[in-house]
């Protein structure tokens, strides 16, 4: 491998530098060395002996070409801006919808669908307490229940991430309102935004629906049968975001994600996958920590990596299939409680952080999200903010900006050794799965949290309102959790009962029948079966439920 590692110059190779190294030193009032959230030590300066524009060629090349370092696409921002996404879910469906349809007058062009703590366990709103209905997310359990979040939205035009973990019934009750709409499923588009079961099994517990080895089976059936039926349709996001936010570094997030979808390529290949009709439609999300510079480096040399990995252990040279295609999401953590209004100023710096890394799609979280699920006024702050970004601001005017900086391009090459490192690590493990069941990624995610969680107690990190500048507990801006409201809860459990009651039961029964066949026949598609059951008339609910007395209940590894 290539050296990239930062060097000292001499000081006859760069006149001045003495000087400038004997001032600095005597104005330094505290000599400790300055360490980004990795652990790379920061340099105070860079210099062309940091990093030699001689190795142009092979550290950037051009947009769209390897080693992809500047921008998948040859045009980048210019030919094709960023999906604007923002989170909504509250409530009931047509909650949902109502909010859905102001965001998108206010700029959104693009949705994602978080559905209700309740939907994320796998259960019907039938089988917990009406307390916690619809607070964090919204109620869809029935394809009844989607064809009322899209009502008046036309899902063959625009682009749906799925917040929907396996076995997938969100994506399949779409599936279920197109057919009953007349939209062919290969104009239906967007992401199985929450697919990746790794992450979920680490970071993510409440996702965990099935154990390890069902969750590896669907997932690959999962892929097959969009690669086959919805083929303008993600299947897979693979999620770095969980684990960073659970308390992993950026370097060790990226490097975590990687390993992940090294997994995920050669389970499909091993199912006889086409990897360049399923790469392609691979994709990626990531936290933006407000970390700015280290969050620039982290995406930059994750895609230089990626298309390596591609072509280096899987042989696959097409340019389409070694995209790094990645949604990111302004990081949640990063938030306060204290002077929430502060984290506007937080959310627009990790926003540019992604928009200079190349991303492909950007969630701003809204300023109160620490607080309770978004206000809609809120959730219209942090569109603005993208439109600011991309209008006002000029940031979609260059390609990769801020390449040719000797402190990012040393900084890119620095994270991408941390990273190889790591994937090395894993790797001796025996691979992403093994490493995972044995929980090496967990205590290795818990010791960087608790090296962090030190920091900021200690004031070694800074954190405005927190450990600095703080205010008066009474000038703080605080609200209750916004709670739906309870008649409405109540018509949707009541409206549920009689959707369940006004089925054909014979037609319900035999669904669920064949569903569990499928998880059990090795030659069936689980999928397929999840899709033709709901359309039949069976619940998100009974369709998890089913699936967890064949393939076993996730039950996530707990590591101290």
């Amino acid at each position: 491998m290539t050296q990239k590692t930062a060097i000292e110059p001499p000081a006859s190779s760069q006149p001045g530098y003495d000087l400038w190294r004997r001032d600095y030193e005597r104005q330094l009032a505290d000599p400790r060395p300055v360490t980004n959230r990795s652990g790379i030590e920061i340099k105070p300066l860079y210099i062309p002996a940091d990093w030699d524009s001689q190795r142009y060629a092979a550290d950037l090349g051009f947009p769209g070409q390897p080693p992809m370092t500047r921008g998948i696409y040859p045009s980048m921002y210019r030919g094709r801006i960023w999906s604007q996404r923002q989170l909504v879910g509250l409530g009931t469906p047509e909650h949902y919808n109502r909010r859905l349809r102001r965001l998108i007058d206010a700029g959104v062009t693009a949705i994602s669908l978080i559905p209700c703590n309740s939907v994320y366990r796998g259960y019907d709103i039938d089988e917990v307490d009406p307390l916690l209905v619809g607070t964090c997310g919204t109620t869809v359990n029935t394809i009844e229940d989607m064809e009322s979040c899209f009502d008046n939205i036309d899902i063959g035009r625009i682009s749906t991430a799925m917040n929907d973990p396996l076995p997938f019934t969100l994506l399949a009750l779409l599936l279920g309102v197109a057919r009953r709409r007349g939209i062919a499923w290969r104009y239906i588009t967007g992401t199985s935004n929450q697919s990746d079961y790794i992450s979920h099994f680490v970071a993510n517990h409440m996702f965990v629906r099935l154990a390890l080895p069902g969750a590896r089976r669907v997932l690959v059936d999962h892929i097959a049968f969009c690669t086959e039926q919805v083929p303008n349709w993600n299947p897979l996001s693979v999620v770095g975001q969980h684990m960073q936010q659970a308390g992993a570094t950026p370097a060790q997030a990226m490097a975590f994600t990687l390993c992940t979808a090294i997994l995920y390529v050669e389970d499909c290949l091993n199912r006889n996958l086409d990897p360049e009709q399923f790469l392609p439609r691979f994709t990626f999300f990531f936290d933006i920590s407000i970390s700015f510079f280290e969050e620039i480096a982290k995406f930059r040399a994750g895609r230089r990596l990626w298309q390596k990995i591609v072509r280096e252990r899987f042989g696959v040279n097409s340019s389409r299939a070694r995209r790094f295609k990645f949604h990111a999401q302004t990081s949640g953590v990063d938030l306060t409680r204290q002077q929430p209004l502060n984290n506007i100023a937080r959310v627009t710096a990790q926003a540019m952080a992604g928009i200079f890394g190349g991303l492909q799609s950007l969630h701003t979280d809204a300023y109160d999200e620490v607080l309770s699920t978004p206000t809609e006024s809120a959730a219209q702050i942090a569109v603005a903010t993208q439109n600011i970004l991309r209008g006002e601001a000029h940031l979609t005017d260059v390609i990769d900006p801020l390449a040719g900086s000797y402190y990012v391009e040393t900084l890119t090459n620095q994270m991408e050794e941390h990273i190889e490192s790591i994937i090395g690590q894993i790797d001796d493990a025996g691979g992403m799965f093994k490493a995972v069941e044995q929980g090496l990624v967990q205590r290795m995610i818990n010791e960087s949290s608790r090296e962090f969680q030190r920091r900021v107690e200690n004031a070694e990190q800074l954190v405005v309102g927190v450990n600095a500048y703080q205010v008066e507990e009474e000038q703080a801006v605080r609200r209750p959790l916004e709670r739906p409201d309870p008649e409405c809860i109540g018509a949707q459990v009541n409206r549920l009962s009689r959707f369940k009651a006004g089925r054909d039961q014979n037609q319900v029964g035999k669904a669920l029948d064949r569903l569990a066949a499928a998880a059990n026949r090795p030659d069936a598609n689980v999928f397929a079966a999840v899709v033709d059951a709901v359309i039949d008339g069976v619940t998100h609910g009974e369709a998890v439920a089913c699936l967890r007395r064949e393939l076993g209940f996730g039950e996530p590894l707990i590591v101290a």
